[in-house]
């Protein structure tokens, strides 16, 4: 019984792990849509305009993507490739050498392809909505969901330059509160946009969506057409389970 218990609390901790973030911060809710394929385009341009300059999406084609989602070669080759040696078969690859990036992030900046796979949409859609102003940091901006982050906020000017007015134990409990009438701050929310961007919070959001959506499409290329296929194969064990069951009864018949 004692062993009993040990295994279901292993097979629990990770579930239990994944509401929250690296720091305790509550995660919000991400749910992926790989059938909406205008929102994995604009994802696929966001990444290669915003997270291509230092990262890798390593394991993903130019080419295969573009065929995922419904977009022409010429129109990839013209306005995501921006390297004319660059083919449209070859690898969402970047062209900063890893010494170079480790000199300035501290460690090279790490592959993509698989990242909303390994930590779930929920915390890569909460992360990148997290940054927050913080003038003891290298690149003068900090993360509610991934303390001392050596990343910048790529995405800040759209989503504009963010304040925190928490403690960490308030921001662990996830900083819901009202406005303070004397100081204009809110008292328990934590993350409040102190300079406008050129988005709006819903534009911003939804900016963040799509780039979360495309980065879980990479995790797994094939989901999409294996649900397709899994469920006509579905339909077609139905089908064959009526004509399976009428021949047993045929064959039984004189045995009953």
């Amino acid at each position: 019984m004692k062993k009993f218990f040990i295994t279901l609390l292993m097979a629990l901790a990770p579930v239990t792990a994944s509401a929250a973030g690296g720091a305790g911060v509550p995660l919000d809710s991400f749910d992926a849509d790989l059938t909406d394929k205008a929102s994995l385009q604009r994802g696929m341009q966001t990444f290669v305009n915003r997270c291509m300059g230092c990262h890798e999406a390593g394991y993903q084609r130019f080419e295969r993507a573009a065929q995922d989602l419904d977009v022409p070669n010429e129109l990839v080759e013209q306005y995501l490739i921006f390297d004319p040696e660059v083919k449209i078969g070859e690898h969402m690859k970047n062209a900063m050498p890893k010494e170079v990036a480790a000199g300035w992030f501290g460690a090279p900046p790490p592959d993509l392809t698989l990242e909303a796979r390994l930590r779930g949409g929920d915390w890569v859609y909460t992360y990148l909505r997290s940054f927050y102003m913080d003038e003891n940091r290298p690149w003068g901006v900090n993360n509610a969901v991934f303390p001392d982050v050596g990343m910048p906020n790529v995405l800040e000017d759209l989503q504009g330059k963010v304040a925190l007015h928490c403690t960490p134990a308030e921001l662990a409990h996830g900083g819901e509160g009202e406005i303070d009438p004397l100081t204009g701050k809110t008292m328990g929310g934590c993350l409040t946009v102190a300079e406008s961007g050129s988005q709006s919070p819903e534009e911003f959001d939804k900016t963040v969506y799509d780039l979360v959506n495309f980065m879980t499409y990479m995790g797994e290329p094939s989901r999409m057409e294996s649900e397709s296929l899994g469920t006509k194969v579905l339909i077609f064990l139905a089908i064959l389970f009526v004509f399976a069951f009428a021949l047993k009864k045929e064959y039984w018949k004189d045995v009953h």
